[in-house]
């Protein structure tokens, strides 16, 4: 009987398992998945937490109601993968050999990477979201934080969800509004890329955002350390930033045992085809989700939309033929833009994000690049599609591919 092992049962791996296994005949093929926790997070829901919209114990559910049958969940944390020998370790000495591996264990915050980010003044005066404790600790800060220099701030790219800083600084503005001590804040949003986002349109709308809210942008800010005693944090140009509270997004990295098995880049990520998920290095691995290094937005969407088309490539692979569908790095975003208002990204590998409406042309419902209500429902109601349709593998009605259908091109 041939093996798949999957590693990790995070938006990927519990995707992956769910749409592999119905593919693969039972009598020859066994699935496993390993991942080290019994529970499952809705890690976009933790952007909320800190600003009372969504309770912490709403975000978690256990792992295994999300494991298909005839899927084999292992509890345990990965020690190294053998990609010679084609066997995973784990840390309590199990080994599992496997026929074809996919790697899904995607990306964590690494506040140990950037000097005194999490030394003296850690879950103190320096907070972050992106974890389910960081969301929870930040909320208890902020309930009776009473003002003033509010840092929100991005180490370097890539990161989870890469509009979500910018969705924070949105938030607290409006948090702070309608508290009635936004007088009192001093908002700055500090990014290592040269505007508000990574493309030129979008940051341009974003950028404008930021002005209109009174919330400073810092470019261009390569961070060397944060100093919590006297609150500043410093670039390696010199240039210093004060702050009472530094909201920052750690380094973004891969798991560690992709460095120890030397499947990794710098930053542990699995180097693929970007349009196939397939390792550069090894025939018989696929790296999905955020633990590879396609140069498109680290988010669930692009697990969604990667797995649309990785059914149909994996069995053409194990059968040794071409893998045909090939992922255009189709990303979308709805970004929270406080007051009950969002606005909403779409873009791929070639496109960057535009104005128009999606999915359907001229009609919507949601609007691209600009703020809408329903843009902000849509995002609520993203919840409910992430537990009900796309962590089983049912298919939504979007193109798994971008569509240049309803989108200004004007702009280009």
């Amino acid at each position: 009987m041939k093996k798949l092992l999957v590693l990790g049962a995070g938006t990927a791996g519990t995707m992956a398992v769910n749409r592999l296994r119905p593919l693969l005949d039972a009598d020859e093929w066994s699935v496993t998945i390993v991942d080290p926790s019994g529970t499952h997070h809705y890690q976009p829901g933790y952007l909320f937490v800190p600003f009372g919209i969504n309770r912490a114990e709403d975000l978690v559910k256990p792992t295994k109601r999300f494991i298909p049958e005839g899927v084999e969940l292992i509890s345990g944390d990965v020690d190294r993968v053998d990609a010679d020998a084609n066997i995973v370790s784990l840390a309590d000495g199990t080994e599992l050999s496997y026929d074809y591996l996919i790697i899904a264990t995607g990306t964590t915050p690494r506040p140990d990477q950037t000097p005194g980010m999490d030394e003296s003044g850690w879950r103190s005066s320096v907070h972050e979201f992106y974890t389910f404790e960081g969301s929870q600790a930040l909320a208890d800060k902020l309930a009776d934080w009473e003002g003033g220099r509010l840092v929100v701030h991005v180490t370097e790219m890539p990161i989870k969800c890469p509009v979500a800083p910018l969705e924070f600084a949105f938030l607290a503005d409006a948090y702070f509004e309608e508290a009635g001590i936004r007088d009192k804040v001093e908002l700055t949003y500090v990014t290592p890329l040269d505007g508000a986002f990574t493309k030129p349109v979008a940051s341009k709308h974003l950028g404008d955002m930021l002005d209109s809210r009174n919330i400073a942008l810092e470019a261009d800010f390569m961070i060397e350390s944060v100093d919590a005693e006297h609150g500043r944090i410093v670039s390696y140009d010199e240039r210093e930033i004060p702050f009472d509270l530094l909201v920052t997004v750690p380094l973004n990295m891969g798991a560690d045992y992709v460095e120890r098995s030397g499947l990794g880049d710098e930053l542990n990520y699995v180097p693929v085809d970007p349009a196939t998920m397939l390792s550069r290095a090894h025939d018989n691995i696929f790296a999905v989700g955020d633990a590879n290094d396609i140069p498109t937005s680290k988010a669930g969407s692009v697990a969604h939309f990667e797995m649309e088309l990785f059914g149909a490539n994996f069995l053409n692979h194990i059968a040794g033929r071409p893998m045909r569908e090939h992922f255009d790095g189709h990303a979308n975003c709805f970004v929270e833009t406080g007051h009950g208002k969002a606005m909403l990204i779409d873009f791929n590998y070639d496109t960057q994000p535009l104005p128009g409406k999606y999915p359907l042309p001229g009609i919507g419902p949601f609007s691209l690049l600009r703020e809408s209500e329903i843009n902000h429902w849509g995002k609520l109601m993203f919840r409910w599609m992430y537990w009900h349709v796309l962590l089983p593998g049912k298919d939504l009605p979007l193109p798994a591919l971008m569509s240049m259908a309803g989108k200004d091109t004007e702009d280009l």
